[in-house]
């Protein structure tokens, strides 16, 4: 593994292998690099091996995730929609290196980023770089047209920065990745995350506070922000991933709200039906 990461990482006991095990499966993840070593959508695999190491290492020793089902995720384009939580986005990075880790063959999820974070321009750049995207419909499109998978959070802000009260509880869903899926012919797969909504349990969120900050939510949460910046770190809850099978649908992409919203009960139902499931036969949060 290259990299100012690499190198502090590879001093950890058991890491080294990781790296060289991560280093051989980004080489085998399937794309079409242009002479200057970047994909159409500025994907490069220099880069994405540098930032995948510490995700890697949270992957395998600090949330210690088990994931099943990934066989369930078809080649060519689909689309990954699943339950978010935990204030800051590990769920997301999570899946997309269960893909890398455990997918055969290994996978890039093109996870897709809040709108607002384009409007940094470093980590806008950086997303770009490691295979993400600021989540725009026709870069959607395009991506899963070429056979991308895509990974997005339907719940967006909603789930992610809810309090510990609603836990497990699937908030409203948006209807963009379903007109999408019918636009373009394209599966969609379920999946849910058991173990995030404990990684940094919410008492309050105070959004007219983080408005004032250009932000879309001010969490306080146990830890933050009585500790710091130490209390933006997870705690090391164990991540339980699951997939089920794809599901495909038709119908027109431009129908009515009222009809996209069906379908987009039945996968929701799917999802919080894997958490029921997973809650009830996870006998510890942290082991």
């Amino acid at each position: 593994m290259t990299g100012a990461a690499g190198s502090a990482f590879d001093r950890l006991p058991g890491v080294e292998q990781l790296a060289e095990e991560l280093d051989e499966r980004i080489d085998h993840i399937p794309c079409s690099l242009n002479e200057y070593g970047y994909d159409p959508w500025g994907y490069s695999p220099r880069v994405f091996k540098r930032y995948m190491l510490p995700a890697a290492i949270l992957y395998r020793y600090y949330f210690r995730c088990i994931t099943r089902g990934i066989e369930n995720v078809p080649e060519g384009g689909c689309i990954l929609i699943g339950n978010h939580a935990g204030q800051v986005a590990f769920d997301g990075l999570m899946v997309s290196t269960a893909m890398v880790l455990e997918a055969e063959p290994p996978r890039l999820s093109r996870a897709m980023g809040e709108y607002w974070l384009g409007t940094l321009p470093w980590l806008s750049v950086l997303l770009d770089r490691i295979g993400s995207a600021v989540g725009t419909r026709q870069t959607c499109a395009d991506m899963l047209r070429g056979g991308e998978c895509v990974l997005a959070f339907p719940e967006g802000i909603r789930g992610m920065n809810k309090v510990y009260a609603d836990a497990y509880q699937l908030q409203e869903f948006g209807l963009g990745f379903m007109r999408l899926a019918l636009e373009t012919n394209t599966p969609i797969v379920p999946f849910a995350v058991v173990g995030s909504e404990e990684q940094a349990p919410s008492i309050v969120n105070l959004e007219r506070f983080g408005r004032m900050f250009g932000m879309p939510a001010f969490p306080i949460t146990l830890t933050w922000p009585w500790l710091g910046p130490l209390g933006m770190l997870p705690l090391p809850a164990r991540y339980h991933i699951e997939f089920a099978p794809p599901m495909r649908f038709t119908g027109a992409s431009n129908d009515e709200d009222e009809a996209v919203e069906e379908k987009v009960q039945e996968v929701k139902d799917v999802i919080q039906d894997m958490l029921r499931k997973g809650l009830a036969e996870r006998t510890t949060i942290f082991f």
